[in-house]
């Protein structure tokens, strides 16, 4: 039985999402967003994107998910971005984090990119504009 298969089984995608929004907020996470990617792309179902203080900051929020994910019986497919710390992934399978610093999640834009003809981001930005 593949990780992915056992995991599924045991973890479903809203309780491994709290279990990551518990462990941002416990670091005191800044800007928490959540992307629901269902029907946009197979290789998650929800993008969780946050930013931290410093790369101290990302790397601990990071390792934080990474424990909550454990305790709750999900081993992580993978963790990049640790020695520079500006932008941390963990991917969790169903749930992908993203910890950045606030210039590194600015440039890149990954809530534009991934809600980009989203009716309601698009309402944001008529609002914001």
């Amino acid at each position: 039985m593949s990780q992915t298969s056992q995991r599924n089984k045991s973890v479903n995608t809203e309780s491994l999402r709290k279990h990551v929004i518990n462990a941002l907020e416990d670091l005191k996470a800044k800007d928490i967003r959540e992307i629901d990617v269902r029907g946009k792309t197979s290789i998650a179902d929800l993008l969780v994107v946050a930013s931290g203080t410093s790369a101290r900051h990302v790397k601990s929020i990071a390792d934080e998910v990474v424990k909550f994910a454990k305790k709750a019986g999900v081993m992580p497919i993978g963790v990049e971005g640790e020695q520079e710390a500006e932008w941390v992934l963990v991917d969790l399978g169903d749930v992908i984090v993203h910890v950045m610093l606030p210039r590194i999640r600015e440039f890149y834009g990954l809530e534009r990119l991934w809600t980009v003809g989203d009716r309601e981001a698009d309402n944001e930005a008529v609002n914001a504009g």
